[in-house]
């Protein structure tokens, strides 16, 4: 049984009666709640908005709390607000009005459009009928962004002080038509550590081989190693691990209607099982590290 509580509409964290493992979950990218304004701002229909959404991946990890830990979930939609990215990467083409000096306007992101505030939807869609005030992007990075990683690291701050060893799972979701390059496999599931700097290289392993004796395939940072949170919030010499789980939406969702497959419930309950069982060796692990610090 879980208690749940919000300190802002935009988001809420999912709390366990009692927090019994050195877990947090986060789901930043699974909102669903478009503000009024912003639908009127866009040229996308109902439909296309959407396709930037994690598709209910806090469903699919909804087990959190029942493991006994917390899990910060996003009602707000990524293509409004991308709190995966750092808080100013925004491009100017977008804003009437100067970003502020310290804004990066040259990054990777917004030069594809997916900066804090994106410019387009998946499949390279522009979201903005036109222009609008800068004021509006740095608002949501001040009242959203900035309150919704104060409350992620809160919580991160919270386990480790309690466990001595935090490890943050950041859920995410990724196109069915995915490929490895060069290989041409199709993975069931990415998990992704900044190519070993954000997580202790045996939880992924642990990770990717629980969920390959499930039958499942598996990847590691190959396309997808971890964006901003993954990087910012990682840090393993210090007992803080960060590693991103990717999840093929063809597993689950009707890409095209966006509907859950029949199967949807299936996929959950084997998510619930490999995060029973990762749970288990995180809480072995740092035992482990423990006995050896002494």
């Amino acid at each position: 049984m879980a208690e749940a509580f919000s300190k802002n509409s935009h988001f809420e964290v999912l709390e366990p009666v009692s927090q019994s493992v050195p877990l947090v979950f986060n789901s930043p990218h699974s909102g669903r709640r478009y503000p009024q304004g912003f639908l009127e701002q866009s040229r996308l229909d109902a439909l296309g908005i959407r396709r930037s959404e994690d598709h209910y991946v806090d469903e699919l990890f909804s087990v959190a709390p029942a493991l006994g830990a917390p899990m910060l979930v996003a009602h707000f939609p990524r293509a409004w607000l991308d709190v995966n990215r750092e808080p100013y990467e925004l491009d100017p083409r977008m804003f009437d009005g100067p970003l502020p000096s310290y804004a990066n306007i040259s990054s990777i992101r917004v030069a594809g459009g997916l900066g804090t505030v994106p410019r387009v939807v998946a499949e390279n869609m522009e979201i903005y009928r036109h222009r609008f005030p800068v004021e509006e992007a740095l608002e949501r990075v001040e009242n959203v962004y900035k309150p919704y990683h104060a409350c992620l690291r809160r919580l991160i701050v919270r386990t480790h002080v309690a466990f001595g060893f935090a490890v943050l799972i950041d859920c995410h979701s990724m196109p069915g038509n995915i490929r490895v390059s060069g290989t041409g496999i199709r993975p069931d599931f990415i998990i992704g550590d900044r190519y070993g700097t954000s997580a202790s290289g045996e939880l992924s392993r642990v990770a990717m081989r629980l969920l390959e004796d499930m039958g499942f395939s598996v990847v590691r940072n190959k396309p997808y190693a971890g964006g901003f949170i993954t990087e910012h919030y990682g840090r393993p010499a210090k007992g803080l691990h960060a590693l991103q789980i990717e999840v093929n939406r063809g597993l689950y969702v009707d890409e095209t209607t966006l509907a859950k497959r029949p199967d949807f419930a299936v996929l959950q309950t084997a998510i619930s099982a490999f995060l029973q069982d990762f749970s288990d060796h995180v809480e072995e692990y740092a035992a482990d590290r423990a006995l050896a610090a002494e």
